[in-house]
């Protein structure tokens, strides 16, 4: 079987996790992770970059600075995973999911403006497929209405908006290094902050509320308790592993991106045809080759698609069960547009096996794939 995903390993990761042991420090905030705060900083110009534990931890650390209350509102799709909605509902906080764009499956931003209420307090975006979000418009629709916006980049590494790092255009970014991201620690995440603002709050949340940060700097003679917080912090191993492939990060980059524009190459013939549409691509975005997606004519079409591929040995996949049709998105959250698009693109996307050294099996996924489309 061809596998979805295949965790990709530089050849470092071992060796680096065996100096962070022989270094004696393996909990939290270590000599590795202080390498990757410094890799983000200097790849991205985010004034704060943190380690997590997951994009999870990452954007529940996005809602805590935001001061959320019960009752505030925060728009965002519904195409994308329960972390984006839940870490905002876990601050009593109710997500309004607004639809995608027909092109990159991005949130619509000319939808957000008329999902607004006077209990509205920030815009979360996401970056589907690393491909950036109208994040100019956006931004506009937020200093109008005087909106925090968090970035859900997830799957946006190494990806940019007219010449800009994704996660650091809006006040908060938040990352994920899954397994299947193309950066990747297991698990893992970080949370940006674009400037000063929250740089040092972000701190001390991260810390279990208390302003360790500080007392490490020298700032204060003692730490102590001072906000709410949790264990945001990975550990050191994590750290070690993630340190060995964001050296590598331009090279993976390279090397999917080669992969994705031969997916693009032979996936033409079928669009022409009209089996299929391919990923667009704004020309304003880099994007980062985080996955291959088509969209097949119907949920049938998929559905015969995914077995057909399956019964040749190739593993292709579905996407996400929009929030706002799920029940949990509809106890905790409401619509703020039509849905329309979701609805469609959720049942008709299927992503194809993206990762290195997949490309030695591309003949044998495109022969099983012209295979499924010609029944």
């Amino acid at each position: 079987m061809i596998r979805f995903n295949r965790p990709f390993m530089t050849g470092k990761e071992l060796s680096y996790i065996e100096q962070a042991h022989g270094n004696g420090h393996l909990s939290g905030d270590g000599p590795f992770t202080r390498t990757c705060h410094e890799w983000f900083r200097e790849q991205t110009g985010a004034r704060t970059a943190l380690l997590t534990h997951s994009c999870t931890a990452a954007l529940e650390m996005a809602a805590l600075l935001l001061r959320l209350e019960p009752g505030d509102e925060v728009i965002l799709p519904s195409f994308t995973f329960v972390s984006t909605a839940s870490a905002f509902a876990l601050r009593g906080a109710v997500p309004v999911f607004v639809d995608v764009r027909t092109d990159t499956l991005n949130i619509d931003e000319n939808l957000i403006e008329g999902a607004i209420t006077p209990r509205t307090k920030a815009i979360c975006v996401v970056h589907y497929a690393g491909v950036a979000c109208e994040m100019d418009a956006i931004m506009a629709i937020a200093a109008r209405h005087g909106l925090r916006v968090v970035e859900d980049a997830a799957q946006g590494i190494m990806s940019t908006y007219r010449g800009r790092p994704l996660g650091t255009i809006g006040d908060l970014g938040a990352f994920s290094f899954h397994e299947t991201k193309n950066i990747i620690s297991g698990e893992g995440g970080a949370l940006l902050c674009r400037d000063d603002e929250f740089g040092e709050q972000a701190e001390i949340i991260r810390e279990k509320g208390t302003n360790r940060s500080r007392f490490f700097r020298g700032q204060v003679d003692k730490y102590t308790w001072v906000d709410v917080g949790s264990s945001y912090l990975p550990g050191e191993i994590t750290a070690a592993f993630l340190a060995a492939q964001i050296e590598e990060a331009a090279d993976i980059t390279r090397r999917r991106l080669a992969i994705w524009d031969e997916y693009h190459a032979w996936a033409l013939q079928h669009e022409l045809a009209g089996h299929l549409r391919r990923p667009i691509v704004p020309a304003h975005c880099t994007h980062n080759a985080h996955m291959y997606y088509l969209l097949l004519p119907s949920l049938e079409a998929r559905t015969r698609f995914i077995e057909a591929l399956k019964e040749d040995g190739v593993q292709a996949v579905f996407h996400y069960i929009p929030l706002h049709s799920s029940p949990a998105g509809r106890t905790f959250g409401r619509t703020g547009s039509d849905m329309t698009v979701t609805d469609d693109i959720a049942e008709r996307l299927v992503r194809m096996p993206l990762w290195i050294g997949v490309e030695e099996h591309l003949p044998t996924i495109f022969a099983a794939a012209d295979k499924a489309l010609a029944g």
